[in-house]
Parts: structure tokens; C-alpha cells; sequence
């Protein structure tokens, strides 16, 4: 099963894109009632302890997710886009992002 049909376990009301996209998969996460469009790309092995994942500022997604063994992080990509560019970032650590972003969400699998 890959990343997407993983992630999909936890939303509602799925929509996925007509063409080739940005976004992957779309839809209501369980239990709340906003419709969003999610970048659920797989992180990129760089080393034995660090993964990555980029980003651009004309994505057509509203959330990025990232899967680890036991969670989802979704992050609000307007908001880490006006953080990036406030303290003009160009490599992020996702720790330092959870504790600096308002907008972020944790699911238990």
C-alpha cells in the first residue's frame, strides 16, 4: 500500500486530482468538517537519521503531510510559507515547525 491509500484511511468525502498535480489526494479529515488538499509525498532518505521533503510556494496544496511509524503531521502550507519567507528559510527542521506554526495537526495511527 503506498503513502496515499495509507493516508486516505483517515479522511472522508477522498477526491483525488483529474491530471498530474501538486496535491495528491483531497478530501475531510475524520471527525472535523474542512475540505483540504493534501501533498502526501514520501520523505526522501538523505541519511540514516535525516529524511527530507521539499516544498514550493505555488503548490495547488493547502496541508503537507508527513508519515512516520506511529503518526501523521500535517502542516498548513500558507502558514509555513509566510514563516519561510518572514525568516527567509531555505532548509527547515520539522521539530523546529511543529512548535512554531499554529496551525499543525498530529494523528495517532
Amino acid at each position: 500500500m503506498n503513502i496515499v491509500e495509507r493516508f486516505s484511511k483517515y479522511l472522508d468525502s477522498i477526491e483525488y486530482p483529474n491530471k498530474p498535480s501538486s496535491w495528491n489526494i483531497a478530501g475531510v479529515l475524520k471527525g472535523q468538517n474542512a475540505f483540504y488538499k493534501f501533498d502526501v509525498r514520501g520523505m526522501i532518505k538523505e541519511d540514516e537519521n535525516r529524511y527530507s521533503k521539499t516544498g514550493s510556494f505555488s503548490t495547488l496544496a493547502e496541508k503537507m503531510v508527513f508519515e512516520f511509524n506511529n503518526k501523521w503531521i500535517i502542516l498548513d502550507i500558507e502558514e509555513l510559507n509566510k514563516y519561510v519567507k518572514k525568516n527567509k528559510l531555505k532548509n527547515l527542521e520539522l521539530i523546529d515547525l511543529i512548535s512554531k506554526l499554529d496551525w499543525t495537526i498530529e494523528i495517532i495511527k
